[in-house]
């Protein structure tokens, strides 16, 4: 049971949806300015958020937008005036706000946004896909995949730290999955107040403040006389962006009490020959199966990336090195891509490549468009990798699971 004090703060243990986490972290983060424009599936915080603010627990500049496009120039001018901010958006809305997604990466403005990750159109779907959230990673964008509506405060209150770090002010996306996360109800421990304002500092741009008492040019027309080194700058920023990542999750640790991996979720691979990777909510059906499977005496685990941007190359080489083979589940696409993979397919083999010691690697397809990853489709993708294990031979395919016809 929650303190008296916990249950002032709000504090306490919560049946809440992944959105209405997200609602609960831009109040704890003290959220100045938020902008809004309903598409599904992310519009629930939306709608969680303006209820805060109507009934007097949450004090925001709330601003409906007229379309996606606005709602990110919004923030994005808001949070070079010194303003902490949040919004977000789905599917082809994320799309439309392209212009000013690349925008706020490239002047350094560290935005916070959700994408409640939806299938691209055509054709339209609602349900989850990760290709949206994905279009944003050469552009300067972080992005973490959280897989339970608990760790939405994990990966939502580092996002604020780390965007907001002068080493980094780069923008920050938390990829929350349509329907399976955003919408969906669990039990969730939400921090008080105070544990949150000692682990989150106020936002301070400094010298960089867009101010009339400050004097600064913000977005100059560049050219080729100074455009690879304002992007080396970015690189550079992108790049601090894991060891900062690395210093702020040790202070949430200690703060919250908790102990995960910044980078990874494993799931019983102490003695696995074999583990299955992924993002986001995948990790829930994939560890039930495992669960089944070791009841067979077969070996198998799970290695799910937490942040994809920035790319924990080095924890995820000396993990999976440890195993004989490794299959890759991506909820997106890459058409035409290296093997036909997927985006987090390639990546892990492009990390892989020249480690001391490299495993089978195999991709998948599965779950596109929010069809469910069924138990008998990860027992299908895991005895195929346990298969190229046994036979020590590489298996270069990417299967399509689950498809009709």
């Amino acid at each position: 049971m929650a303190t008296a004090t916990e249950q002032q703060q709000g504090a306490g243990v919560h049946l809440l949806t992944g959105s209405e986490v997200m609602a609960h972290i831009c109040r704890l983060a003290d959220v100045d300015v938020i902008t809004a424009y309903p598409i599904r599936p992310y519009d629930t915080v939306m709608q969680y958020v303006s209820k805060f603010i109507a009934e007097g627990d949450f004090d925001a500049d709330y601003i409906p937008a007229e379309s996606e496009h606005g709602q990110f120039e919004i923030v994005k001018h808001a949070s070079a005036c010194g303003a902490r901010v949040f919004t977000g958006s789905s599917g082809v809305g994320w799309l439309y706000a392209m212009e000013p997604l690349a925008v706020t990466a490239g002047l350094r403005l560290p935005m916070v946004a959700l994408v409640g990750c939806r299938a691209l159109d055509d054709p339209g779907a609602f349900g989850t896909e990760h290709n949206d959230a994905m279009l944003v990673r050469d552009l300067g964008w972080m992005i973490n995949f959280p897989d339970t509506a608990q760790e939405v405060i994990e990966l939502g209150l580092l996002a604020y730290r780390v965007a907001e770090d002068p080493r980094v002010y780069l923008p920050c996306a938390i990829a929350m999955d349509g329907a399976f996360l955003t919408h969906s109800q669990a039990t969730v421990r939400l921090p008080g107040q105070d544990e949150v304002n000692a682990f989150l500092p106020p936002y301070d741009r400094g010298d960089l403040l867009l101010h009339p008492d400050n004097p600064i040019t913000i977005a100059p027309q560049a050219n080729e006389d100074w455009l690879m080194e304002v992007r080396r700058q970015s690189s550079e920023a992108a790049k601090n962006s894991y060891t900062v990542l690395k210093e702020a999750h040790a202070d949430f640790s200690k703060i919250f009490g908790t102990n995960t991996n910044p980078f990874l979720d494993e799931y019983m691979t102490e003695d696995a020959d074999v583990v299955l990777c992924g993002v986001g909510t995948l990790s829930l059906p994939v560890k039930v199966a495992i669960r089944e499977m070791r009841k067979e005496g077969k070996k198998v685990g799970m290695v799910r990336l937490k942040w994809f941007r920035p790319f924990p190359t080095e924890e995820l080489r000396e993990s999976l090195s440890r195993f004989k083979a490794v299959g890759v589940i991506d909820r997106d696409y890459s058409f035409g891509s290296p093997y036909h993979g997927g985006i987090v397919y390639n990546e892990i083999k492009a990390a892989m490549y020249g480690a001391d010691k490299v495993p089978h690697l195999k991709g998948f397809v599965c779950g596109l468009g929010g069809r469910e990853v069924l138990l008998e489709d990860v027992k299908q993708m895991a005895d195929k990798v346990i298969s190229m294990g046994q036979n020590d031979a590489a298996d270069n395919e990417v299967d399509w699971i689950g498809v009709r016809g």
